[in-house]
């Protein structure tokens, strides 16, 4: 019997990170069912985003730890950017917790721009407040 897909994405999340808590398979579903949903990517690496009107918000982005550092999530981050351009998104944008130096370097890379700060966003496991950090990108202007 094959493992529901909405299973598989929630033990790479649970795998990838546990700041924010990682979401179950239900959420996964859930989020899934609701309008404007994209899912990019498969159980190695995959990317959950809405889209309103003309804004992408990368709700979250999970690489497996197996998996990591091979360009997984760039590829995935791309494949939303031209997804979220053909939905008439002209903008995406994200938070991120402050500690994850390598998500925020990874953003940068790709275009991001710094542009908030939400004060004590995300609790740890261990109940300390870490701060998010607000980051947009310009998509290109769909043409007619």
């Amino acid at each position: 019997m094959r493992t529901p897909i909405s299973t598989q994405l929630a033990a790479t999340h649970s795998a990838a990170f546990d700041v924010p808590r990682p979401w179950t398979a239900k959420e996964i579903d859930d989020l899934l069912a609701q309008s404007g949903m994209h899912l990019v990517g498969d159980a190695t690496c995959f990317a959950i985003a809405r889209t309103v009107v003309d804004e992408t918000e990368l709700l979250t982005i999970a690489t497996h730890p197996d998996h990591q550092k091979q360009g997984h999530a760039r590829r995935v981050l791309h494949r939303l950017f031209e997804l979220a351009h053909r939905s008439g998104s002209r903008q995406i944008f994200l938070e991120v917790a402050s500690t994850n130096a390598p998500a925020i370097g990874l953003y940068h890379a790709i275009g991001f721009s710094t542009v908030g700060m939400r004060p004590r966003y995300y609790q740890t496991p261990e109940r300390q407040w870490i701060d998010a950090i607000v980051m947009t990108r310009a998509l290109p202007v769909k043409s007619r």
